[in-house]
């Protein structure tokens, strides 16, 4: 039996597949939208799918046809996409957007945000729960448009139920921005000493694309008007991700720990790197949803290591991830600057 109609928005992107493949196997029947209007191998045959610019006048209420019983948007960002989706209100029963934990920030006003600059690391409390303060809404900043998106999504109110899910550092399969990347191309590049910042004990709550699924799944069977944290049940430590990664390709690399913040030309900074623990709390999305994750962070490893050594193979990285190069730098892997560290290093113990 059919529990209804869903539509995913973003479909051929990394949480887009997996939603897809969530409710797909949940008993939905499940129209994928995208750009490309492209198929995915691991997709059930009775998958629909349609190419899609949502950007188009007109385009999302057409191919949404008769309407859908739930529509999932893991693709949207500020005030436009949000006037968008109440649009639907009447041929959309319900939502699950994919927002993010960026739109947090601490009691100082700081966040991800201002990381940047002097003293500009947020100190969350550790759970961080969702009725902690948020940035101001606006178009200047990723975290700023998706605050925007959520406040004008639940001004709607019943009109159109919708679950906003703030992720956190998203992983696995087919992500354009894979941090995991700063572990897996140093081994497979025959690099044996790592240099973590602050101790290596940073923390950024990760949160597997099959959690988040899980999470689309059960918020599609209970809409309802809610903002839920999405993360994995463990937050390990940057250095603890580096062990990891070390475990599955069956190396050992020697850590360099550094005290604080990063020396000049940010030798040990890394993707998760940050002055003070980012951890989210995830007892609301289980009171509400009956949340239990698929996966955790370290059980889930290993296919992502070897996705992002398949991608490697023969590959420039700022080829294979250029989203990458365009968030981090392209010296997130200056060997010479980090050689040279280590060199001086080496020298004054």
């Amino acid at each position: 039996m059919s529990r209804g109609r869903a539509f995913v928005l973003g479909a051929t992107g990394q949480i887009g597949r997996a939603a897809v493949r969530a409710l797909s196997g949940d008993g939905w029947e499940v129209t994928a939208a995208s750009r490309g209007g492209g198929r995915d191998s691991t997709w059930d045959s009775g998958v629909r799918t349609v190419a899609l610019d949502r950007e188009e006048e007109g385009a999302l209420p057409a191919a949404l046809g008769e309407g859908c019983d739930v529509l999932v948007d893991t693709v949207a960002f500020g005030r436009g996409h949000a006037a968008q989706l109440t649009g639907l209100a009447g041929r959309a029963g319900s939502a699950v957007v994919i927002s993010s934990g960026a739109v947090y920030e601490d009691g100082r006003g700081r966040s991800f945000d201002t990381q940047g600059e002097p003293d500009g690391f947020p100190a969350y409390p550790v759970p961080v729960p969702e009725t902690q303060r948020t940035v101001p809404p606006g178009d200047a900043t990723y975290g700023t448009r998706k605050i925007a998106l959520e406040q004008d999504l639940l001004a709607a109110g019943g009109a159109l139920p919708v679950t906003l899910l703030r992720a956190g550092a998203v992983h696995g399969e087919h992500c354009r921005t894979p941090r995991e990347l700063y572990f897996v191309k140093r081994l497979l590049d025959g690099r044996r000493r790592r240099v973590l910042a602050y101790g290596g004990e940073s923390r950024f709550h990760p949160v597997h694309v099959s959690n988040v699924a899980e999470l689309i799944r059960l918020a599609a069977q209970r809409p309802a008007s809610r903002v839920l944290n999405a993360a994995d049940p463990q937050a390990p430590t940057v250095a603890e991700i580096g062990a990891v990664v070390d475990g599955v390709l069956g190396l050992e690399t020697e850590t360099v720990l550094i005290p604080g913040a990063p020396p000049e030309g940010g030798i040990g900074e890394t993707p998760w790197s940050g002055a003070h623990p980012v951890v989210y709390d995830m007892s609301e999305a289980e009171r509400q949803l009956g949340y239990r994750p698929v996966t955790g962070y370290a059980e889930s490893l290993p296919r992502t290591v070897e996705w992002l050594a398949e991608q490697l193979d023969g590959h420039d990285w700022k080829q294979a991830f250029p989203k990458m190069v365009r968030n981090y730098g392209g010296t997130l892997f200056d060997y010479a600057a980090e050689d040279a560290w280590l060199e001086r290093y080496g020298r004054t113990v």
